[in-house]
C-alpha cells in the first residue's frame, strides 16, 4: 500500500516510536521462531518417520530436506554448477586481460559447452530448436505471431509424450528437471529477443544478430535459473563491458566480500532448516491444525524468510559473476519482513522478472496510459503469464488471482486517498497507511503461503487466523504486522 503522497514524502515518526516498532518486530520474529523450534523438536520423531529427516551438518541436529528447490540446486551446485561458474569467471578474466575482443565469443562457447556437459547434446538440441524457431519467426516482425510461437514452445514442457521421451534421455529425474528449468528460463529470453526484433524493423544484422542471441541465451551465470535480463540490456551492457575491460584490482576485494555474504546467506538458510522443520510441517495438515498460535505465526514467517534467503543465494552468485563481467544485474530480493504491499513485493523481490513483465506485457497492452480497464487487463494478463510460466497448477491460479486482486485493491485505495482531502497530521496519516499496510501484508503472506505450500496451507491459515481466531489470533497478528509495515515504510521513505 502506498501513501497518498510520494514515497519520499512520508512523514517521519518519533524515534522512540520507531524503536518500539523495531523491538516488537524483532521480538516477534525471535519468539515465534523459538515456538516453532520447540514444536519441531517435540514432533521430531514423527516428522522423521514421515519425511525422512536427514542427518544434520552439525552433530545432534536433523535437517529438513523437504524444500525441493533448495535441495535440487544445492545438489547440482555440489555436482557441477559451482565448478562451471568458477570456470566462467576464469575465462572471463583471462579474456578480459589478454584478448578483450574475443571475450564475448569465448564466453558464448564456454556457456554452450557447460550447458552441454550438464544437459547433454539432446537437451541442448531442444534449446537450439526453440531458439531457431523463435529467431525465424521474429524475422517476420509480427509480434502476435512471435508471442503465439513462443507460448506454444513453452507449452511443450507440459505435453506428456514429450515429457516421457525427454525423461528417457537421463538417468535421474533431477537431470530432466534441470532441462525443464533451462527451457523455461530461456523461453523468457526468446520472447525478449523476438519482441525487440519485431519492434526494431530497421535493424537487419542477420548472422551477427543470431550470434548475439546465442550469447544472450548461453550466458552461463544466468542460464539455468536467472535472474532475468532483457535482450537490449544484455547487448548494451556486454558491448560496453567489452570496451571497458581492464584488470581492476578492486574486483578481487568485491569478489571476496560478495562471496562472504553469499556464504553467510547459505549458512543462515541451512541453520533455519536445522532448527525448524517448517517444510515438513507445512506438508502435513494435521501438524498445521495443532500448531500453537505463536508457532503458526513462526511457520508463516519462517517459510517466507527461507524463500527470501534461498533466492539471495540463487541470484547472488550469478549476479556476482555478472557484475565482475561489468554487467548490471537486477537488484537482489528485498527482505520480505519489510514488504508491506503486493505491488512492492512484485517490484522488489524479483526485479528482473518485474521489468520483463512491464516491458513485454504490461506496457504493450496499454498499462495505466489508457484508463483503469486497460490497467486491470494488463495486470491480469501479466499475472496469468507468470502462472502459466510456473506450470499453471491449481494452486498457482489461486496465487495469481490473489496477487491480481491485491494489486487492484491497493491501486484503488491509492487513487481514492489521492483524490480526497486529509484532515489529519502527516504523522497520523502515516499511521493510518500503516494500518492498511498491515492488512495488505497479511493477505500478501497468505498468498505466498499458497505459492510455497499449496492451497491446503493457505486454507488452514485462513481458517485458524481469520475464522476461528478472529478475536484472539488475528488482532495481535495484525498489530505485529503493523510494526513490520512501519519499518518497511521507513525503509522505503528514508533508505539507509
Amino acid at each position: 500500500m502506498a501513501s497518498t503522497k510520494s514515497k519520499g514524502q512520508l512523514a517521519p515518526l518519533p524515534w522512540a516510536e520507531m524503536l518500539a516498532y523495531w523491538v516488537l518486530s524483532f521480538g516477534a520474529h525471535l519468539y515465534s521462531f523459538y515456538q516453532l523450534h520447540i514444536f519441531s523438536k517435540a514432533h521430531e520423531a514423527g516428522l522423521e518417520r514421515e519425511f525422512q529427516l536427514e542427518k544434520g551438518l552439525v552433530k545432534g541436529f536433523k535437517r529438513d530436506p523437504s524444500d525441493f528447490e533448495w535441495t535440487f540446486w544445492t545438489e547440482w551446485a555440489k555436482k557441477s554448477l559451482l565448478w562451471t561458474l568458477a570456470g566462467h569467471g576464469v575465462i572471463s578474466r583471462l579474456t578480459s586481460i589478454f584478448y578483450p575482443k574475443l571475450r564475448v565469443p569465448a564466453l558464448t562457447i564456454y556457456g554452450f559447452l557447460a550447458a552441454s556437459s550438464v544437459l547433454g547434446i539432446r537437451g541442448v538440441s531442444v534449446l537450439l530448436v526453440h531458439l531457431g524457431l523463435s529467431f525465424s519467426v521474429a524475422l517476420l516482425q509480427k509480434s502476435a505471431l512471435s508471442w503465439a510461437t513462443n507460448l506454444l514452445l513453452l507449452s511443450t514442457l507440459h505435453i506428456r509424450p514429450l515429457q516421457e521421451i525427454q525423461r528417457g534421455w537421463y538417468k535421474t529425474e533431477e537431470e530432466y528437471y534441470l532441462l525443464l528449468f533451462s527451457v523455461a528460463v530461456c523461453g523468457l529470453r526468446f520472447i525478449s529477443f523476438s519482441l525487440e526484433r519485431c519492434w526494431s524493423p530497421g535493424e537487419r544484422r542477420g548472422a551477427l544478430e543470431l550470434c548475439w542471441l546465442l550469447s544472450y541465451t548461453f550466458y552461463h551465470p544466468f542460464f539455468f535459473n536467472g535472474p532475468v535480463v532483457t535482450y537490449p540490456d544484455y547487448i548494451e551492457q556486454m558491448q560496453r563491458s567489452s570496451e571497458e575491460c581492464d584488470g581492476d584490482q578492486s574486483l578481487f576485494t568485491y569478489l571476496v566480500l560478495r562471496l562472504g555474504r553469499i556464504i553467510l546467506w547459505w549458512c543462515t538458510a541451512e541453520y533455519l532448516i536445522h532448527v525448524m522443520y517448517m517444510h515438513c510441517i507445512q506438508s502435513n495438515e494435521t501438524y498445521l491444525e495443532i500448531l500453537p498460535p505463536w508457532a503458526l505465526g513462526g511457520l508463516a514467517l519462517a517459510l517466507v524468510q527461507f524463500f527470501f534467503l534461498k533466492y539471495l543465494v540463487l541470484f547472488g552468485l550469478p549476479s556476482t559473476l555478472a557484475t565482475l563481467d561489468k554487467l548490471v544485474p537486477p537488484k537482489l530480493p528485498r527482505c520480505v519482513s519489510i514488504m508491506y504491499s503486493f505491488t512492492g513485493m512484485w517490484r522488489h523481490f524479483d526485479e528482473g522478472l518485474y521489468r520483463w513483465l512491464i516491458r513485454y506485457i504490461y506496457v504493450p497492452l496499454g498499462g495505466s496510459r489508457h484508463g483503469h480497464l486497460y490497467k486491470m487487463l494488463s495486470t491480469g494478463l501479466a499475472f496469468g503469464f507468470v502462472c502459466l510460466w510456473h506450470g499453471g497448477h491449481d494452486y498457482l491460479q489461486y496465487w495469481a488471482l490473489m496477487n491480481w486482486a491485491g494489486v487492484l485493491v491497493e491501486n484503488g485505495l491509492k487513487s481514492l486517498f489521492a483524490s480526497s482531502e486529509q484532515n489529519v497530521s502527516a504523522a497520523m496519516e502515516r499511521r493510518c497507511v500503516g494500518l492498511l499496510c498491515a492488512v495488505s501484508t497479511a493477505m500478501l503472506i497468505l498468498s505466498n503461503l499458497v505459492f510455497l505450500g499449496g492451497t491446503h496451507v493457505g486454507r488452514v491459515f485462513w481458517k485458524r487466523v481469520f475464522i476461528q481466531g478472529w478475536s484472539t489470533v488475528a488482532p495481535p497478528m495484525l498489530a505485529f504486522l503493523y510494526c513490520f509495515a512501519q519499518i518497511g515504510l521507513q525503509w522505503t521513505s528514508h533508505p539507509p
